[in-house]
């Protein structure tokens, strides 16, 4: 699995400070993407195991999540890789464009933000938006946390 970069993020994961890491890959390839440099596969660098949990630890009291924006659609890595921050104590959360994930992978989120990009309907801060971002324990639709009064 690849990731094209690595970023601490404050917004994506609301209350959160998250460790976001965007796979590359992605083969959903939205109208209006906002990365369409994550479509190449071989784009960025190898994530390994490694070099995920020296991140992880780098930022060990000082996150609280671990992002990723996609890598779904190669379930065993990611799978590996969200139980090695579970094990960290780190929270965990994916972003998808999909409309559903296996439940291998649901099992090891907390949160999960899913739908396509489209640009008539907005993001997450959208009152009409198809995307949803869901708290797996309660699987509890939480978009409010997004929207502005």
């Amino acid at each position: 699995m690849n990731y094209y970069d690595f970023q601490v993020v404050f917004q994506e994961v609301p209350g959160e400070i998250s460790l976001c890491f965007s796979i590359c890959g992605c083969p959903l390839r939205c109208e209006g993407c906002h990365s369409p440099f994550l479509w190449k596969e071989q784009s960025g660098s190898v994530l390994t195991a490694k070099t995920f949990v020296s991140i992880l630890q780098q930022y060990k009291n000082l996150a609280s999540c671990v992002l990723f924006m996609g890598g779904e659609w190669q379930e065993e890595q990611l799978i590996n890789l969200l139980t090695i921050a579970k094990s960290e104590h780190y929270k965990t959360c994916l972003y998808t464009g999909l409309e559903q994930v296996s439940e291998s992978v649901l099992n090891e989120l907390d949160w999960i933000k899913t739908g396509k990009w489209n640009p008539l309907l907005g993001g997450l801060s959208s009152e009409i938006s198809n995307q949803k971002f869901i708290e797996i324990k309660t699987n509890t639709i939480k978009n409010n946390l997004f929207i502005k009064n």
